[in-house]
């Protein structure tokens, strides 16, 4: 399965590293094919120097021991999103054909998409366990 896992997940599992955000991230990184598009890895760095510093050498080894595939997230004025920032992000996410987008982002979780589909860390972390 193609998972792209959203900016707050990677927040989450920076700043907690035994939450469920952060066991997902890695699941994903060892179960199915992890998608990032390079406009959540730049907003990932532009959080993270703002609010701590600190943690940017941290990101740094967590996404030089990820195994995932870096896409471009296409700029087109799509209409999907309430939030104009997260369109790109649904924009990549659909042309690199996921299947799920990971995200506890409310403007995510609203929508109604056939394909991607959006679950929060915690939903998709349950369907997991449920085919294991």
């Amino acid at each position: 399965m193609r998972v792209m896992a959203d900016t707050n997940v990677f927040i989450s599992a920076l700043l907690f590293p035994a939450s469920i955000p952060a066991k997902v991230l890695l699941h994903i990184a060892a179960n199915h094919d992890l998608i990032l598009c390079d406009h959540i890895v730049a907003e990932i760095r532009d959080v993270i120097s703002r609010k701590r510093p600190d943690l940017l050498g941290d990101l740094d080894v967590l996404l030089a021991q990820l195994s995932y595939e870096l896409v471009i997230a296409p700029k087109e004025p799509s209409k999907l999103m309430q939030d104009p920032k997260d369109q790109p992000i649904l924009n990549a996410a659909i042309m690199a054909g996921v299947d799920v987008i990971v995200s506890g982002d409310k403007h995510f979780l609203k929508l109604d998409l056939e394909r991607p589909k959006t679950m929060s860390p915690a939903e998709f972390w349950l369907l997991e366990q449920d085919f294991e």
